[in-house]
């Protein structure tokens, strides 16, 4: 029998809405949901493959989004990153982490390496930005700055992995039209001390729709489930 437990978090006037996929064998994975009008229950194809082979997870809905809800203009990149932590010292949850992050979460996944010990980074269309983006609310100011050609091409994000000695799996959709195959590429290269990288791209998957399209073959879903909780296992399958 699964068990899902939801709870609250109060983050800056805010209550967090978030819920914990109890594991069987392990329960330190937080997964970081992305922008726009995701929240963490659309990630429940994923969760619960990964509970139903022992890992569970944490996941809230930031301030904008979900059940938690609240404005964007009241959020930011940063603010995503203090949610997270809020959150992670809520749950007292063990390191090392294994944190998977979605879109923009995956920006915020690599963020919180430096902040905390984690020995996997699961990064699934990952989205990475410029420094300058990071504390300005979301809102017309944070749309001029991200809208600027390559405005991510100087982003932190490369110099922050460079430095991760971690498990990484970076995750690209072939037809990505959010975020080009670039980012993943440099993602995958910045990785240069990481104890194992691997980068798959996933033929035939939109941006919000990779791990739906391949739910649609079973092996091909097992598969890329196989790569994730090798990541989180460190290899013990």
């Amino acid at each position: 029998m699964t068990s899902i437990i939801d709870f609250d978090v109060p983050f800056d006037g805010h209550t967090l809405k978030a819920d914990h996929y109890v594991g069987r064998d392990s329960n330190r994975i937080l997964y970081l949901h992305g922008a726009g009008a995701s929240t963490r229950r659309g990630h429940h194809m994923l969760r619960s493959a990964l509970q139903q082979c022992g890992l569970g997870s944490i996941c809230f809905d930031a301030i904008g989004h979900g059940d938690t809800g609240g404005t964007l203009s009241e959020s930011s990149i940063a603010s995503r990153t203090r949610q997270a932590q809020a959150v992670l010292a809520a749950r007292a949850m063990p390191e090392p982490l294994a944190i998977v992050g979605s879109s923009m979460g995956a920006y915020n996944a690599i963020r919180l390496t430096e902040h905390h010990k984690v020995d996997a980074l699961v990064l699934i269309v990952p989205g990475v930005y410029t420094p300058s983006a990071y504390e300005v609310p979301f809102g017309p100011g944070f749309s001029t700055v991200i809208r600027r050609e390559r405005s991510w091409a100087d982003s932190d994000a490369w110099h922050i992995l460079s430095r991760f000695e971690g498990r990484l799996l970076v995750l690209h959709a072939e037809h990505d039209a959010t975020i080009p195959l670039e980012i993943s590429d440099r993602l995958f290269g910045a990785a240069t001390r990481a104890q194992s990288r691997q980068l798959c791209i996933v033929q035939g998957a939109e941006h919000n729709r990779l791990w739906a399209l391949l739910k649609e073959t079973p092996a091909d879903f097992d598969a890329a489930l196989d790569m994730v909780v090798e990541v989180v296992n460190g290899g013990r399958q």
